[in-house]
């Protein structure tokens, strides 16, 4: 009896260690997929999970994407929200001579600043930025999150009958402050009357600090609520044990509650990297700013079946999405 708990107790630690998507951990808490002696090899280091329903999975979930039709090898560092945990994962993998280095995080811009001057034969991506740092060899990328951001806001405005709106906010930082003004400039051209009360609980991952903000909004009357980041799982906990609507970003939120959640902007970085990919492949390792757009495909509203979402609210939304795409309705921003 005692060899056999010790056994489940051993799988069950390497089930942990391997985490989703079939890929395989290694010593050094990466894990990684696929491969051929030809495949193009590309690290991911991020900041969360890999299914973090949030930043960290809009990432990892693109990259797969593309696994098949660009004969990819992928690792993954995920977890490392300590910028220096990041900064020796990114470097780690140059190293190992990977082909591209995903460096998925505002906060890692000056350690990767740096890296990139010890391996000017390695190409990087980085971002959320509009800035590459002026090298050669890191290609920056971001979304116009507000885009989607204001298509939630014009919907939150049908929605609120109390007239108060929630937003649980990360670090006032990249694509989360993007989406948010968004999302608020939204609600205000469907409903100047409309108050969005806007909370930056100051970080990223603090889930127990999101749910508190979420009960203060609901507390002060709001009756609609978004948010962005890893830690929403928080603020989506209390918007379902509050029965009140949530509008998403960054990946489709849906299964964080299918009664609650409305709709999701949701990234597709593929869009994006299928252009870093071809330029690495060519022999240009960096030098770009790539931007997801709704207009190019990049971002992408998609709406929860389950929610029961009504027509005209829908229609308001989609009509948002397609005023954005051909310039007749401008975010603000």
């Amino acid at each position: 009896m005692k060899r056999l708990l010790a056994l489940l107790a051993a799988l069950a630690m390497v089930a942990a260690a391997c985490g989703g998507s079939g890929s395989t951990a290694s010593d050094d808490g990466a894990a990684s997929d696929g491969g051929g002696s030809d495949a193009f090899r590309v690290a991911i280091v991020a900041p969360s999970a890999s299914n973090d329903l949030a930043f960290t999975q809009s990432m990892v979930d693109s990259v797969n994407a593309l696994k098949d039709d660009e004969n990819l090898e992928i690792a993954v560092t995920d977890g490392t929200f300590v910028v220096d945990d990041a900064a020796a994962a990114i470097r780690g993998y140059a190293e190992d001579g990977f082909d591209l280095v995903i460096a998925h995080g505002t906060q890692y811009g000056g350690p990767l600043e740096e890296i990139v001057k010890e391996f000017p034969e390695t190409a990087f991506a980085w971002g959320t930025s509009d800035n590459n740092k002026g090298a050669a060899n890191i290609s920056a990328y971001t979304p116009r999150s507000d885009e989607g951001g204001y298509v939630n806001g014009v919907m939150a405005a049908a929605l609120t009958e109390s007239g108060v709106i929630g937003v649980v906010g990360p670090v006032p930082a990249g694509d989360a402050v993007l989406y948010i003004d968004g999302f608020v400039n939204g609600v205000a051209a469907a409903d100047a009357s409309a108050t969005v009360n806007v909370n930056y609980i100051e970080s990223f991952s603090d889930v127990a600090l999101a749910a508190e903000a979420a009960e203060a909004h609901i507390a002060n009357n709001a009756d609609v609520l978004t948010g962005t980041a890893q830690m929403v799982v928080g603020a989506t906990g209390v918007a379902k044990s509050n029965s009140v609507p949530w509008f998403g970003t960054q990946s489709n939120q849906s299964s964080l509650g299918s009664d609650i959640v409305v709709a999701s902007q949701v990234y597709h970085w593929e869009v994006v990297l299928d252009d870093i990919i071809a330029d690495v492949r060519s022999g240009k390792l960096g030098g770009e700013v790539y931007t997801l757009t709704l207009e190019n495909g990049g971002l992408e509203m998609e709406f929860n079946d389950d929610f029961g979402l009504d027509d005209a609210v829908k229609a308001a939304g989609e009509a948002a999405v397609e005023g954005i795409k051909d310039g007749s309705i401008s975010t603000g921003l």
